[in-house]
């Protein structure tokens, strides 16, 4: 293999050991026995993803199950998609246990689909200098959706808020509407005023102190909590909910879709060896996951594909940096356009950092392997074409010659050479080399000159 294909090699086998490495680093917790009358907790940051529809699902079946008499989410996401929102608040409506959903830790936030995950609860909590509101939809671009789509969306959002805030009073009720229609938001004090939550509460232990004796109809029937003594039982998501929920992050998500285009493309170039293209292949399928889930805008995708196209020229053509400058900033532009939303994008440290390492790749790595591949073979019989050896034994017109370290019979057309004359390979005909001194003409004159004598 030639050298710049193990560069290639190399450069990819990292680039995978580092996203295996962040997929698979993933903590696991041993859990608690079930114990009855306990409180399951469960704690989710980050996007609104079906990961965790799947997990609070899970943990209302383990409560159900081992007769918990509370399940709290403590709660930190700057919000999600408006159809995966609807189908928790759909789980947290048809619970068979009560819900507390707490706003957690201090800086955390209920920003957007988080408020209806919140109001949709039979407790809501929050810890200090937290935040909820912003639920205004906007689209996936980050725009404003369009003026009649615009009213038929919010309204409808507008409907669900306030059921869910209803029973909590008409402050909350009219609070949790212009939550949707102006994006007004309120800290810990203020949503406990307007009645949007029940208590603010410093950690859990505080908040089951403060909901104890409370009651709560669940599924049609009145469950008054009594968590003075209640176990506390702490229930983290699973492997498998950690890696889904994980994928629903732009950064993640980038890093997913960088790697799979890089690793396509070497395996095309590279074919046979199949490893690059499959987890070029995987990683792309992940990173499209994570496009659905976070509703990215594909006008950014497709910029991010004209930056690979980009790269990929810069290193077919001797274009001194111009199309790795273009691609550079097709890749820039698309990844901040990609999940530009009110509450989701990438790092602009993950942009910059992947988007120079890419055109650094691509100019340097594949274009250097490209022009070896296009140069003159250094191994065989064409490799010894154009190599200095030396005269070993008199060409008269034919002798033997040492060239790369081996003794080969060799003709020349400047014969006769002596022992000790440097020559250059012409060509090989069958076993034998057709070779010429490198200083042909002072070879011709002494050549002459022992003829003459």
């Amino acid at each position: 293999m030639r050298r710049p294909e193990w560069r290639i090699l190399l450069a990819s086998g990292a680039l995978v050991g580092l996203i295996l490495l962040v997929l698979t680093a993933l903590p696991v917790r041993a859990e608690q026995e079930p114990t009855a009358g306990e409180v399951i907790v469960l704690t989710a940051s980050g996007p609104v993803t079906p990961a965790l529809k799947a997990y609070l699902e899970r943990g209302l079946r383990e409560a159900e199950a081992s007769g918990a008499q509370l399940v709290v989410l403590r709660l930190d996401t700057p919000g999600g998609s408006v159809g995966i929102m609807g189908e928790i608040v759909k789980v947290l409506d048809n619970a068979g246990v009560p819900v507390a959903v707490y706003v957690w830790p201090s800086g955390g936030r209920a920003a957007s689909a988080g408020t209806f995950i919140v109001l949709a609860a039979h407790f809501a909590a929050m810890a200090p200098k937290t935040t909820i509101g912003a639920a205004s939809p906007v689209a996936a671009e980050g725009q404003e959706i369009p003026d009649t789509l615009s009213r038929k969306v919010t309204n409808d959002l507008v409907a669900s808020i306030r059921a869910h805030a209803a029973r909590r009073g008409p402050k909350a009720e009219e609070w949790a509407e212009l939550a949707v229609r102006e994006a007004v938001s309120a800290n810990e004090t203020e949503a406990l005023e307007l009645g949007v939550i029940d208590a603010i509460a410093t950690d859990v232990a505080d908040l089951l102190r403060q909901l104890d004796g409370r009651q709560a109809d669940v599924r049609g029937r009145t469950v008054t909590l009594a968590l003075a003594n209640a176990p506390v039982r702490e229930l983290a998501m699973n492997l498998a909910e950690q890696f889904l929920h994980l994928l629903a992050n732009p950064n993640i998500a980038l890093l997913l879709l960088s790697l799979g285009g890089t690793a396509i493309i070497i395996e095309l170039y590279n074919p046979g060896g199949y490893v690059a293209g499959i987890f070029g292949a995987i990683s792309l399928l992940l990173g499209f996951y994570a496009l659905g889930v976070l509703e990215a805008n594909y006008a950014g995708l497709g910029l991010i594909g004209l930056a690979f196209a980009l790269f990929l020229f810069e290193a077919l053509t001797p274009s001194i940096g111009v199309f790795a400058l273009g691609g550079v900033i097709a890749f820039v532009l698309g990844a901040s356009m990609l999940f530009d939303t009110s509450f989701l994008r990438a790092s602009w440290s993950v942009i910059l950092t992947v988007a120079l390492a890419l055109g650094g790749f691509f100019a340097f790595a594949i274009g250097a392997a490209i022009k070896e591949r296009r140069r003159q073979p250094l191994t065989g019989r064409e490799g010894l074409v154009g190599q200095i050896g030396e005269v070993r034994e008199r060409l008269d017109p034919t002798g033997i010659v040492l060239v790369s370290g081996e003794r080969w019979a060799a003709t020349s057309p400047h014969a006769p050479l002596e022992p000790g004359t440097k020559v250059r390979v012409l060509a090989v005909e069958q076993m034998r080399l057709v070779v010429e001194p490198v200083n042909t003409t002072a070879a011709v004159r002494r050549a002459a000159g022992e003829h003459a004598r």
